[in-house]
């Protein structure tokens, strides 16, 4: 393994416009007309907060952009465009969101809001996700 690789984690990631979701669920549309993308090189990025996508894949999901935040990154400052929530699933866990913007060129990045919510604990040594071993490794949802 080289230096550039150490620790770093890619995980495949199915991201679906939850509204799109919602309407399927509800017989408002077919399934096949549910917006999603299906990435295999989703960067687990211990250092960023949210669920951050390329902008080309937020225009293809038919995201609507919410509102700007500011955020820190390694340029300083910056405005964050945020977007309607994503059903994001990893290994079978699954969860809503909002999303980030980043620039096209980037990988999508999953940040600890969406480590949290799916209860996934990042084994560096291995370059993996793992369910949480305080919860036996199966999901759980901390509600205090």
């Amino acid at each position: 393994m080289g230096i550039d690789t150490m620790g770093k984690v890619l995980v495949t990631a199915r991201i679906e416009n939850l509204t799109d979701v919602e309407n399927r669920e509800s017989g408002l549309i077919p399934a096949d007309q549910v917006r999603f993308v299906e990435v295999d090189d989703a960067l687990v990025d211990t250092g960023a907060t949210m669920l951050l996508m390329p902008k080309s894949l937020i225009a293809q999901l038919g995201l609507r952009h919410l509102r700007t935040r500011p955020a820190r990154g390694i340029g300083g400052a910056v405005a964050m465009p945020i977007y309607s929530a994503v059903r994001l699933t990893i290994q079978d866990r699954d969860c809503a969101l909002d999303v980030g913007e980043i620039a096209d060129g980037y990988p999508v990045l999953i940040g600890q809001i969406p480590l949290e919510a799916l209860d996934w604990v990042v084994d560096t040594k291995n370059q993996r996700l793992i369910g949480n071993p305080e919860h036996g490794g199966e999901q759980m949802i901390d509600v205090f």
